[in-house]
């Protein structure tokens, strides 16, 4: 991962031109209150309150320097990306503290729509973070946003089905392994076959996984991007994708097959194996006592980090998680990064797990005693978090996503071969303005 330089000097743009000329035309909250205490609005992804919970403990905690208002963003990632990236454009001065999708940071940070982070915010919040979402952070070898949550993919089992393969689950195992294993006994590999984002999630983690990135060189231009998507890991990612989609392994829906179908096959008669979120075990756990899972599933129940390419050689598990931004026209940049400080601190992040089941970015949280009873698979988050890799950290990222997303999928329709060289030339030629996606 890229190294972060702490006294950078490089001249980032703060979209102060077009600030000056659309200032005011858009929602702005910066007025502060009667009291004289400044007010932050934080755009919050939807969860299940715990974002407005931790608002309103900073709060407490800033004894009348600053007020946190918390606004809630659209459910879904790419509208979250289209309504702050128009705002942050025209200068919305509103935008003081950001939730984002790392995938989305560097289109926001290579325009200088971000504030810069201060030397000592930077050094207070980095800290004991995992890899993986220092990596999802940072643009240019420079840290443009502070990593708050860091979620991954595991390697969920059924025991009884591994056990009947004789396959020694203290141990990482391949994918290979887990494909014999559930065509054997006829079983159902979780995977999402989806023309979605989650279809992006899946091929970056195997061509990761194989030692490889999508993007070759994630800053270069766009008519100079170069993929790795036809390399041994490219081709050895669509034989996966292939052999899972022809064989039937991923069940009859698999090319409409999300993160939650996946899942609530998994829990049926036919489920074997899955790579899924942690989300998996709390959505399990609440079956169960809603009475509509058998109790006994619960048990039968393992996990273990993501499944290797090649025997021997680390996975790479695929990242997700929410870093903090602030707008660059926001009027209280200073103290934007004061709160964020706050909300970030491991005790922040040890509630937020235990409370809306998120995992924490930094290790140090990860001490709390909740943790490990509401999550008694947190080593191997841990661990699978220390393991994983930002999906391609680019500008572009919306067209080589979109590209991969209509020529990955359905699984069935992968060729080993042939996709990986369609799929290059297909965003390429997006990226170079010849095609519409």
């Amino acid at each position: 991962m890229p190294t972060r330089k702490r006294n950078s000097t490089r001249n980032r743009s703060r979209a102060g031109t077009v600030a000056s000329v659309l200032a005011g035309t858009l929602l702005l909250s910066g007025c502060g209150p009667a009291d004289g205490t400044k007010t932050l609005t934080w755009y919050i992804n939807p969860d299940a309150g715990g974002q407005a919970d931790i608002a309103e403990r900073c709060t407490e905690e800033a004894g009348g320097a600053y007020r946190i208002e918390t606004s809630l963003l659209p459910s879904d990632a790419a509208s979250q990306r289209e309504q702050l990236a128009r705002r942050l454009a025209a200068g919305d001065s509103s935008l003081d503290i950001m939730s984002l999708d790392p995938p989305f940071i560097p289109e926001l940070a290579e325009p200088g729509f971000l504030a810069p982070v201060p030397d000592d915010v930077a050094e207070s919040t980095t800290q004991n973070v995992v890899e993986g979402a220092l990596a999802g952070a940072t643009w240019k070898d420079e840290l443009v946003a502070i990593p708050f949550w860091a979620n991954t993919q595991i390697l969920w089992y059924r025991k009884s089905v591994a056990e009947a393969a004789g396959l020694d689950m203290s141990k990482p195992v391949t994918w290979d392994q887990l494909i014999d294993a559930a065509a054997e006994q006829d079983k159902y590999l979780g995977v999402q076959g989806a023309q979605a984002e989650s279809m992006t999630v899946w091929v970056n983690a195997l061509v990761e996984s194989g030692g490889e990135s999508i993007i070759v060189d994630p800053e270069a231009p766009s008519d100079e991007i170069e993929l790795a998507l036809q390399s041994p890991a490219g081709l050895e990612a669509a034989r996966i994708v292939s052999t899972i989609g022809n064989e039937g392994l991923g069940g009859p829906g698999l090319a409409t097959q999300d993160e939650n179908t996946s899942m609530i096959n998994f829990q049926g008669d036919n489920g074997s194996f899955m790579v899924n979120w942690p989300f998996v075990w709390p959505a399990t756990n609440g079956a169960v006592e809603a009475g509509t899972l058998d109790a006994s599933l619960i048990e039968d129940i393992g996990w273990g980090v993501y499944p290797q390419v090649t025997e021997g050689e680390d996975s790479a598990p695929p990242l997700g998680g929410i870093s903090l931004g602030v707008g660059a026209a926001s009027d209280s940049p200073e103290l934007a990064y004061e709160a964020i400080e706050c909300i970030v601190s491991p005790e922040n992040q040890a509630e937020y797990f235990v409370s809306n089941g998120n995992p924490p970015a930094n290790t140090e949280a990860y001490e709390d005693p909740r943790i490990e009873e509401a999550f008694p698979m947190a080593d191997t988050i841990r661990e699978s978090l220390e393991q994983s890799a930002p999906r391609p950290q680019t500008p572009f990222y919306n067209e080589v996503s979109t590209g991969i997303q209509q020529t990955w999928a359905p699984p069935a329709q992968v060729d080993p071969k042939g996709t990986p060289e369609e799929s290059t030339e297909f965003i390429i030629s997006v990226l170079r303005g010849e095609q519409l996606l």
